[in-house]
């Protein structure tokens, strides 16, 4: 007998909304989008339905997803069985090329080897 408290759980999947729909739309098309002002050109990202900086008019558009790690954490424990098979691994802020400072993980490199100002 397996004891299913010890198996992998599905990953909570993300709920869309309007302002948002978009966005894990282009996510599940492997691309990555935010929004830019069309008034003063600013990136945003996470959705919303006005620039933060000058309450102007937004438009999604796709970017590189290059960037530089701000910050980051290894995370070594966690207690759901929806993330647990994972450790360790790296949850980062991003500031990415186009502006916006984005939460995400680092992938593709050891966790112990992650640094800040890194590209990424």
């Amino acid at each position: 007998m397996t004891d299913s408290r010890k198996e992998p759980k599905p990953r909570p999947a993300p709920v869309a909304d309007a302002e948002s729909e978009p966005y894990w739309k282009a996510v599940n098309e492997g691309r990555l989008i935010v929004q830019r002002c069309t008034v003063c050109g600013a990136h945003q990202l996470y959705p919303r339905w006005r620039c933060l900086r000058c309450r102007g008019q937004v438009e999604w558009v796709e970017v590189t997803g290059g960037g530089t790690v701000y910050s980051f954490t290894v995370i070594r424990q966690n207690f759901s069985r929806s993330f647990r098979h994972l450790i360790p691994y790296v949850v980062a802020l991003v500031d990415l090329d186009e502006g916006p400072r984005v939460m995400t993980n680092v992938v593709g490199i050891e966790p112990d080897d992650v640094r800040i100002g890194m590209r990424v």
